[in-house]
């Protein structure tokens, strides 16, 4: 019996040592693909996260407070925190990404909704996990989200 269980031993670590010169070192193989890097100038981009919206007559329509994205990552809506006063009294809606515009780097940082105060005020509140119902300006409709 003792004999067995030396020779089980011997066998596995015959095996064990046979094996080394074949394992990998997976990091070494991340570590070795190639890269790419894009250099931005700091006028190019801009956080939206808490950024004020306007309509296109300069009315305040609140602040962005979520980015919502479909399965492949594709930036689809944002959440505008819309109405009331400090926080009271508001509720978040969803805008479709396409309906608003970004000002150019030469003029102030602002948001533009092609929405009127009244539409985004008869829009149904976001709640997540129930059905998201996306506002659309009618000239740029989204039928895929």
């Amino acid at each position: 019996m003792r004999k067995s269980a030396l020779f089980a031993m011997a066998v596995g670590c015959l095996a064990l040592s046979s094996a080394a010169p074949f394992a990998r070192d997976r990091g070494n193989d991340i570590a070795s693909l190639p890269t790419w890097e894009t250099v931005f100038s700091h006028r190019d981009l801009q956080g939206v996260l808490g950024a004020s919206v306007h309509s296109t007559s300069g009315e305040d329509m609140g602040h962005i407070v979520q980015i919502l994205v479909d399965q492949a990552g594709t930036v689809r809506a944002a959440v505008i925190d819309f109405g009331g006063f400090l926080g009271v009294g508001s509720r978040k809606v969803v805008v479709d990404w396409g309906a608003l515009h970004f000002a150019p780097e030469d003029q102030p940082q602002q948001i533009i909704l092609d929405l009127t105060r009244e539409q985004v005020k008869a829009a149904p509140e976001y709640r997540s996990g129930k059905p998201v119902v996306v506002l659309g300006a009618v000239s740029n409709p989204n039928p895929e989200f």
